[in-house]
């Protein structure tokens, strides 16, 4: 049909027009508005014949039987079809669908996912994942009541209980889908929907294939101030849109929603709408064409006609239409089939996009008689006329209580009837009638009808797990929960209940928003003639009423009511008995008769009894006198009461018990389990204060006594407490109060009123002399049972703690300390009810606040009174401890931190200790331990604070109840110090931390200073120069002034100049020439009056020097002098140095210089003496260089007093601080031959020590090398943390090799030397008598280690007259370490060979074996064959032997040098190596057995001993390697090698080498043979020991060559490591290094070449490292040409972009800032798309100052790059604005930025960031409250949250940071309410 339409788009020409209206008379009667012909409105056809006329006719005949009305039939359901497009209106919304009121007093339903696609997309995504979208609005959010809406009929259908429902939809998908791109014209109105926000506009969703619809910003801007409160358009917003402009035949439109624009809107002819494409809610302008009593008919748009039914002619005009009248008339919805249009005529539809207005009707649920019919349709229903002469109507199905008993007769008009106003038509504006008799006479209508506690009546539904589903009236049901089914619970409730069955239940909530009806079937309930509570407000104290138990609980149970108001019935009000377990007296579910005791509407608390009172009063005297009685009888001995205070007493308080007012007193040690916190309570409580949860202790006839200990009301509770002596066995533990105290015992009391007695024997762990010195009267214990008397009613019990233990000590005094605070806590909260203004302050007041006071007087004992607090008559108090030694004078403002409140005597317990004032904001650790400072004593608790952070924290002094006396030796006293551990890390409403202690013997007595916070971290300021710090000065550098000494330190002088001004003379300014050990100090008395000269000013809080130019050098205390050379008239010399930094100053002094120092302290911890060279010079001396005197380094105070001048050398400046480095024993180059102090540091058995000096040295001794004489247990005496004197023998790389004989350390003392130094085989003489120490047991003898690189060989033969059968037992008898005396036998100096014996003959010594069991001595023969059978059998010496064969097999390999390769220089390779090893490991074995074989040796060959010349393993690290050099061919293997490592009186030409030559490989052993055949004296053992010890050897070498900690110190080592790292740019740069140090620039460039052909192409960074590197080295070294020609190849191998941007950093740092302009300019044309370029551009602008420059180039970038870099962009320039340019500019931009992008939160924390470090704390808290106020997603605000709340913490005070999280949790609570509604 639409293709039809737009070829015939009109019908014909003009002539047609005439024509049609020619015969308009004629076609009157058509049957135009009968459903079931063809529609004929569509075209009128040009050639009408005459039958067609004659037709006509007869059908108007017909028609003439039929009424008019018919044609005019209003809607039905049944009229309605799938796809018909229909205006309506929003009815009502819910979370998931929308009710739509449609015209004629139909209703549809849009569910939630018929909104569009994009708001269907979200859904989804919202239900796949946790957390909504973002920007995901609810159904109540997008559309509001009242709203017109286009809709389309999407289905239509019946439901379960046969009604009719309509589904419709909203999709423009759906409504728009007859329109086509091609179709839309400019000024078209059409609804559609957001489907994204874009930055410059809105893409909305119009439902057109094909055209993309685009909403600009601007358009859009009043819509979203006027109707959308100034929010954004979201995702699923409906909107009524005007076409303004298409593009491209309809693929691009762009829309409007001005308000104005919109409701002017009129579809014309020119925007060619056709019957299939017309929309409802268009206004048109039309003619009225036929005028009817049931409505009109219309011709609009020239060719279409249209029918307007009654109910929607303007009520003002009905009855004045008349024909061709111009009329505007609004599309209400369009047949698809049939193409009858619905207009209507009503004001309200004339303005499109206006809402509305009237959504209900006043007289909902009325009852009417008489109402008169006004009309009837048959398909539809009747319209009536109301008394005030309003229409309204009822549907077919409500004209009737069934089809059946229907009568249309009885609708005449004029017929009157009795109906119901059951709802209102939005879109017709008419009340909606119901005639139906159950509808009439229903008792609600809806759930607004029905009041919470109303009993209503409804029939069985269905029974559910969860309850029975009730109905009550029309569609109306409630739920029954199982709790409320009955009075009892339960279990098969179908038994009792039928569907259908009617029932009588009471209403326990009803929400008509939610419609939500909650019911209970419990008869007690729906009879119940009490009041029923539905608000708290009802709940009247007194009042009775029923209520059901909904939780039973220890402290008692909650009674629910009506509308969810519960309350609490307290376990004391449960019964007028003691209920020891409620659970089992009481259950869920129960309903319970309760009387009010109070109620708190505002804060919803209600308490409750289930104690009823009395309804009946006493009517006569003696009536009133028995009922007294009876209450009085009502409290028993252990029942919990509550009381109120009526008086004070001397002892206590006289109280009344409610609520009967009986009389009853509480003493006042009673009032607390704590002894201290009794008096405490008894001071602030008033008459008329209530006391909850008493206990009654005793009863008598006119005294009842009370107990309010916390300690003995929970025993009683818990059912602790024996009623009678049969219940008491011996071993239980019971809680008591100590009742009287006697010499000979205490007695103890129960809560039941039985008592026993604690002798004085059993009465304490410790030894009691007094009772009274350990407990008080009334004091709360634990007492054990020991013994029972049944018969005369007595028992023993025992108070010691061992006996009484209650749980773990941490535990329970923890307990005891969180008890003893909430009841501190509690005295605050009745101070605070005080009437006095100081009395309320000292409540606020808690440890830990910082108050800015006044110092009043200084008291003669040290302590300070303190005035000018927050209230005048506070008064605030400083122990002498707690000045922490500042000199304090009247009127002096002062900063105190609270240490305690004393609510006694009204005073305030203050510190002025800095470390408590500044504390540090460290986060703590629950469980930590701590080590802290006792600040504070009260008698059940102690404050101390945390060293680390200067925090706050409370731990309790007992452990126990019984834990109260402590001998003075175990007392705390303040400044001690203890160990703690945290329970808390949150101080609370006390203002403390908790924490328990730590055993007693961790505390430490107290100290004048703390060790751990050396001094020098941080200059101390002396106390007395705080004095008058606040006065300003006038005074100069230079000024001469004259002042009185007022105090004498040992370091520095203080004087009080005119006008009470401090000033300060260091020690170095008193003389111009210090003796050594004296002290300048001493040299001015107090009073003295002296006259000086300024040399500078030192700031009161920082104590730096300040220059004379700084603004705050009036306030410092100036620094002076009264050295002779200063006070002459041109002598002086500022200190002007003094503003230059502390690393500066100290560049001034260069090693070896020497320096007048003044001793200031010697710190223990550090070990080091802190010295002052000047006022702002000081320095450290290590105690290991203040001297060489064992004595002096023991005992250092005696030998140097403070303030002691002393002469020390510099050795250099601390790096780490600004701290010069001293020794008073030279200076300290531990070069050859110095003697210095060490330190040992590890002791290595059998090897030696590791000794360390200040500044990190370290060296090794050797064993050789501990004494002049050796020892069996050389080491025995050396510790770590041992002293030592050592003598520097050598210094390697890294390690030093040193000696302790005091040959060496001492030579002046010519001590023998029993044991010489033997150091190279040159110091060993044939037949010389030496000691050593065994090093290892071998197959062929014993090694000997005779020095530290010296080993001999004792062979077999040499070494007992005895043979072990076993050769285990050698390693038993001859231990590794232990001392022998050994004969050289012969020495060899060209084979390095020696030969020892240890055969007593040779020695003069016993035999090596004497110690064994008696062996027989074999001859020579036998021992020889007894060697070789050992050889072939002894499988156990093999296996031994393993080990050491494997550990010396490298090395020996390594000494057999092919001859061929000798010549070759040694160049280690360490790859190479380990590849040569693995491939050869497994092959070496076989051949050497092959070559054994071969050579046939046996071990009668063997030459006897050999002796290895070379290091010891523990010297690796002392490593070199051999320099390069021929090496000479020897004729045969020497039996002695030397390693490359000692060169001290050896030649190159006697060392063999120890490393495998360059070029070895495995064909090599080939070219060994003929070399090793001529080694005939060799036997295969030895050979095999050989090898194994070269192999061991190299690999030594390997590990020192592959040490990290080695550094290259040539370019061979660089060549080695660049081969086993060829990959690493680092090794490759360190290299270039390497020859730009010694200016080779050439051969720097060749390491560059080199490393850029040897670097993997696949290591693109390495690679790009070293183009960088050369690049460097060009622009420093070279010329513009080479450094060009080097950036050109750069570019071509590496990413152009990195490359350019290095070299731009390069001239940048070099300072070539035209070159580096110049190459910017190129890389702005070639990459003008990177971002990182324009922004490189921007900051080195900035950083040349050029602002105007930079702000161009911004404006470049954003024209050059793409629209999504822009905010980066923006943000990064105004971050560089920020860092280097103007900070104003820089907050306007983040402002524009962040005013388009209001959810760019990574812009806003940039912003947020970089004004904590460039703006003030006002600006960073307003952005801060600008952006928690956002629309974000949750956690995004959390993290802003959690941002503001960590700076607040940091920079603000706790009640900004208590402000943030009020904050916080008000947006949580917002956010929750959202999602509840």
């Amino acid at each position: 049909m639409a293709t039809v339409e737009e070829n015939f788009p009109r019908g014909g020409t003009r002539k047609t027009h005439k024509l049609e209206k020619s015969f308009q008379e004629s076609v009157e009667h058509d049957n135009l508005f009968d459903i079931s012909t063809e529609e004929e409105s569509t075209k009128r056809k040009k050639s009408q014949k005459g039958p067609a006329k004659i037709k006509k006719l007869k059908i108007e005949k017909k028609e003439n039987s039929k009424t008019i009305k018919e044609k005019f039939e209003i809607l039905s359901v049944e009229s309605l079809c799938e796809g018909m497009r229909i205006l309506g209106c929003v009815k009502e919304v819910n979370e998931l669908e929308l009710v739509i009121s449609l015209p004629n007093g139909l209703q549809g339903f849009v569910q939630v996912t018929e909104i569009c696609d994009a708001y269907t997309k979200m859904l989804n995504e919202h239900v796949a994942q946790e957390e909504p979208p973002k920007d995901l609005l609810r159904l109540p959010e997008l559309f509001l009541p009242g709203m017109l809406v286009r809709c389309v009929v999407s289905s239509l259908s019946v439901t379960e209980r046969g009604k009719k429902s309509v589904k419709l939809s909203l999709n423009p998908q759906n409504v728009n889908r007859v329109l086509s791109a091609e179709a839309l014209k400019p000024g078209m109105l059409l609804t559609g929907t957001v489907s994204s926000l874009e930055d410059h506009g809105y893409l909305v969703d119009i439902g057109v294939s094909g055209t993309r619809a685009f909403l600009p910003l601007k358009k859009a801007q009043d819509y979203v101030q006027q109707k959308n409160k100034g929010a954004k358009l979201k995702v699923g917003q409906y909107l009524n849109c005007i076409i303004e402009e298409v593009k491209g035949n309809g693929g691009v439109v762009s829309l409007s929603i001005g308000h104005s624009e919109i409701s002017t809107a009129i579809a014309t002819e020119e925007q060619n709408w056709t019957l299939n494409n017309l929309l409802p809610g268009l206004v048109v302008k039309a003619q009225v064409q036929k005028v009817t009593q049931f409505g009109l008919k219309l011709n609009f748009l020239t060719f279409f006609t249209g029918l307007v039914d009654f109910m929607h002619l303007e009520p003002k005009k009905v009855g004045t239409y008349f024909s061709n009248q111009a009329v505007r008339a609004c599309i209400l919805c369009i047949h698809p089939r049939t193409r009858v249009v619905r207009l209507s005529l009503r004001p309200i539809f004339l303005q499109p996009g206006r809402p509305l207005t009237r959504l209900s009707c006043q007289h909902l649920g009325a009852v009417l008689d008489d109402v008169p019919v006004q009309g009837f349709f048959n398909k539809a229903g009747a319209t009536f006329r109301l008394k005030d002469g309003a229409l309204a109507y009822a549907r077919l199905s409500h004209l009737s209580d069934s089809k059946k008993v229907f009568n249309p007769e009885a609708f005449k008009p004029g017929n009157t009837h009795k109906c119901r106003i059951i709802d209102y038509s939005q879109m017709d504006e008419l009340a909606l009638l119901s005639l139906r008799t159950s509808i009439i006479e229903a008792q609600y209508l809806g759930y607004h009808d029905i009041k919470t506690g109303a009993v209503v009546k409804g029939t069985v539904l269905t029974i559910k797990p969860f309850g029975i589903l009730v109905k009550v009236a029309g569609q109306m049901r409630g739920l029954v929960p199982t709790m409320h089914l009955a009075d009892i619970l339960m279990k098969n409730p179908e038994k009792k209940y039928h569907i259908g069955d009617e029932v009588k239940c009471r209403v326990l909530l009803c929400d008509p928003e939610a419609k939500k009806l909650i019911m209970t079937l419990k008869n007690t309930l729906v009879t119940s003639k009490l009041p029923a509570i539905t608000c708290y407000g009802d709940a009247t104290p007194g009042l009775q009423t029923h209520g059901v138990i909904i939780r039973v609980k220890d402290y008692g149970c909650i009674v629910k009511f009506y509308n969810d108001v519960h309350g609490l019935v307290p376990r004391h009000e449960l019964s007028a008995q003691y209920i020891p377990d409620p659970e089992r007296v009481f259950y869920v579910g129960q309903v319970v008769k309760v009387a009010v005791l109070n109620c708190e509407p505002s804060k919803e608390r209600m308490l409750l009894t289930f104690k009823l009172l009395s309804d009946t009063e006493p009517k006569n005297e003696r009536e009133r006198v028995g009922h007294d009685q009876k209450t009085e009888r009502v409290i028993n001995v252990g029942q919990l009461v509550d009381v109120k205070v009526l008086e004070k007493t001397k002892d206590g308080l006289q109280v009344a018990v409610l609520p009967h007012n009986i009389p009853a007193f509480l003493p006042t040690p009673h009032l607390s389990d704590h002894v201290a916190n009794g008096p405490l309570l008894y001071r602030w409580l008033q008459a008329g204060d209530t006391l909850h949860r008493v206990l009654c202790l005793s009863q008598s006839e006119r005294h009842v006594l009370l107990c309010r200990k916390p300690a003995l009301v929970s025993s009683v509770e818990g059912g602790q407490d024996p009623n009678s002596f049969s219940e008491i066995h011996p071993g239980m533990l019971l809680i008591g109060f100590v009742k009287s105290i006697k010499d000979y015992g205490v007695f103890i009391q129960f809560p039941s009123g039985l008592s026993g007695l604690a002798p004085k024997a059993i009465m304490s762990d410790k030894f009691v002399t007094t009772p009274g010195d350990h407990f008080v009267e009334g004091q709360t214990v634990v007492a054990k049972v020991t013994n029972v008397d049944e018969e005369k009613q007595r028992m023993l019990l025992s108070l010691r703690l061992s006996d009484c233990t209650l749980g773990e000590p941490a535990s329970t005094s923890l307990l005891l300390l969180s008890q003893c605070l909430e009841e501190l806590q509690g005295v605050r909260s009745l101070m605070s009810n005080q009437d006095s203004v100081l009395i309320q302050t000292l409540a606020e007041m808690t440890p830990g606040m910082v108050l800015d006071i006044v110092v009043q007087e200084v008291l003669e004992d040290g302590s300070v009174v303190f005035s000018g607090g927050p209230v005048p008559d506070l008064v605030l108090r400083a122990s002498r401890y707690h000045r922490a030694g500042q000199e304090v004078e009247s009127g002096q403002k002062k900063k105190v931190v609270i240490l305690n409140v004393d609510m006694l005597k009204l005073e305030v317990h203050v510190s002025l200790c800095q470390d408590l004032v500044n504390k540090k904001s460290k986060k703590l650790k629950k469980g930590s331990k701590h080590q802290a400072i006792v600040q504070h004593l009260e008698e059940s608790f102690a404050v101390a604070s945390l060293v680390e952070t200067g925090h706050l924290v409370a731990f309790s002094l007992t452990s126990h109840l019984n834990d109260t006396f402590r001998f003075d030796s175990e007392k705390l006293q303040v400044g001690q110090g203890v160990c703690l551990t945290l329970k808390t890390t949150e101080p609370g409403v006390t203002g403390l931390l908790l924490a328990v202690e730590g055993p007693a013997a961790k505390r430490t007595m107290r100290e004048t200073r703390k060790d751990s916070e050396p001094i020098d971290e941080d200059e101390e300021g002396d106390p007395a120069l705080t004095v008058g710090t606040q006065k300003k000065h006038t005074l100069a550098i230079g000024d001469m002034v004259t002042g009185t000494v007022k105090s004498v330190k040992p370091t520095h002088v203080v004087v009080t100049l005119e006008d009470g001004i401090v000033g300060c003379i260091h020690a170095s300014h008193i003389l111009d020439d210090v003796p050594v050990g004296t002290s300048p100090t001493t040299k001015l008395k107090v009073g003295k009056t002296v006259t000086a000269r300024v040399i500078g000013g030192r700031d009161v809080k920082t104590f730096k020097f300040l220059p004379i130019s700084h603004p705050r050098f009036i306030r410092t205390i100036p620094e002076l002098s009264v050295r002779p050379s200063e006070l002459e008239e041109d002598g002086h010399t500022a200190l002007n140095t003094f503003s230059v930094s502390p690393l500066e100053k100290i560049k001034q002094y260069h090693a070896g210089q020497t320096v007048t120092c003044f001793l200031k302290r010697y710190n223990v911890v550090k070990k080091w003496l802190e010295v002052e060279i000047a006022p702002d010079i000081r320095g450290r001396i290590p105690l290991l260089l203040t001297s060489l005197s064992f004595k002096v380094l023991k005992h250092p105070d005696k030998k140097f007093q403070i303030g002691q001048a002393l002469r020390a050398t510099v050795v250099g400046p601390d790096s780490s601080k600004a701290f010069l480095c001293l020794s008073l024993i030279g200076p300290h180059r531990l070069e050859k031959g110095e003697v210095a102090m060490g330190r040992v540091v590890k002791v290595t058995p059998n090897e030696g020590l590791t000794v360390s000096f200040p500044f990190g040295r370290v060296g090794k001794v050797s064993i050789f090398h501990v004494s002049d004489s050796y020892s069996e247990t050389p080491l025995e005496d050396f510790v770590p943390q041992k002293v030592v004197r050592c003598y520097v023998l050598s210094t390697g790389d890294h390690v030093l090799t040193l000696s302790l004989r005091s040959s060496r350390t001492n030579p002046e003392t010519k001590s023998k030397v029993e044991d010489p130094e033997i150091d190279s085989i040159r110091d060993v003489k044939e037949g010389q008598l030496l000691r050593g120490y065994v090093r290892s047991f071998q197959p062929n003898g014993v090694l000997l280690g005779l020095g530290p690189s010296v080993v001999g060989l004792a062979q077999d033969s040499h070494i007992s007259q005895c043979n072990l059968p076993n050769k285990d037992l050698y390693n038993k008898y001859l231990p590794e370490g232990k001392l022998l005396t050994a004969k050289v036998l012969s020495l060899n100096h060209q084979k390095n060979l020696v030969e020892l014996s240890l055969l007593p003959r040779d020695t003069g010594k016993p035999d090596v074996f004497s110690a064994a069991p008696e062996l027989p001595l074999l001859k020579q023969k036998e021992r020889r064959v007894d060697s070789e059978e050992q050889d072939q059998k002894g499988e156990k010496k093999e296996k031994n032997q393993k080990r050491k064969e494997k550990k010396s097999q490298r090395g020996q390999e390594a000494v057999k040098v092919p001859s061929k390769e000798k010549r070759e220089p040694q160049r280690p390779q360490v790859k190479r190596q380990d590849k040569r090893e693995r491939r050869e490991s497994g092959s070496d074995l076989e051949r050497a057995n092959k070559r054994q074989k071969k050579t046939g040796l046996t071990e009668e060959d063997d030459s006897g001993v050999e002796v290895y010349y070379r290091e010891g393993e523990e010297e690796v690290e002392e490593m070199k390697l051999l320099p390069k050099g021929r090496l000479t061919k020897p004729a045969d293997v020497p039996r002695l090698q030397l390693t490359s490592g000692f060169v001290w009186d050896v030649g190159l030409d006697s060392l063999t080498p120890a490393l495998p030559p360059r070029g070895e490989s495995s064909d090599s052993e080939e070219d060994e043979k003929p070399h090793q055949a001529t080694q005939k004296k060799k036997s295969k053992k030895e050979r095999e020991l050989e090898k194994q010890k070269v192999e061991k050897e190299l690999s030594r070498i390997e590990q020192a060559l592959m040490d990290p900690g080695r550094q290259p110190e040539s370019a061979d080592d660089f060549d080695r490591l660049v081969l086993s790292s060829p990959n690493s740019s680092i090794l490759w740069l360190q290299y270039m290094a390497f020859h730009l140090q010694a200016t080779e620039i050439e051969k720097a460039r060749a390491v560059a070449e080199r490393a850029l052909k040897t670097i993997s192409f696949r290591e693109e960074q390495e690679k790009l490292n070293v183009w960088v590197a050369l690049l460097n080295l060009e622009n420093m070294y070279g010329s513009q040409e080479s450094l060009t020609k080097v950036f050109e190849r750069a570019v071509q191998y590496n990413e152009p972009l990195k490359v350019f941007l290095h070299l731009a950093d390069i001239y940048t740092k070099s300072e070539k800032f035209q070159e580096a302009g110049e190459l910017y300019n190129r890389m702005l044309k070639r990459f003008r798309q990177e971002k990182a370029v324009w922004i490189k551009y921007g900051a080195f602008l900035l950083r040349r100052s050029q602002a105007g420059a930079s702000h161009r180039v911004l404006q470049r970038a954003l024209g050059c790059l793409p629209t999504k870099e822009h905010v980066d962009v923006i943000a990064k320039f105004a971050q560089l604005e920020f860092q280097l340019g103007d900070a104003e500019r820089a907050k306007a931009m983040f402002e524009n930025t962040l005013s388009t992008y209001p959810k760019r939160t990574d812009v806003w924390s940039v912003y947020i960031d970089m004004t904590i470090k460039h703006g003030s704390q006002k600006e960073v808290r307003d952005i801060f409250e600008r952006v928690i106020h956002l629309s974000l997603a949750p956690k995004r605000m959390k993290f802003f949250f959690k941002r503001y709340l960590d700076y607040e913490k940091q920079h603000g005070t706790e009640k900004d940071v208590q402000a943030v999280k009020v904050k916080a949790l008000e947006y949580v609570e917002a956010k929750s309410s959202v999602l509840d509604d």
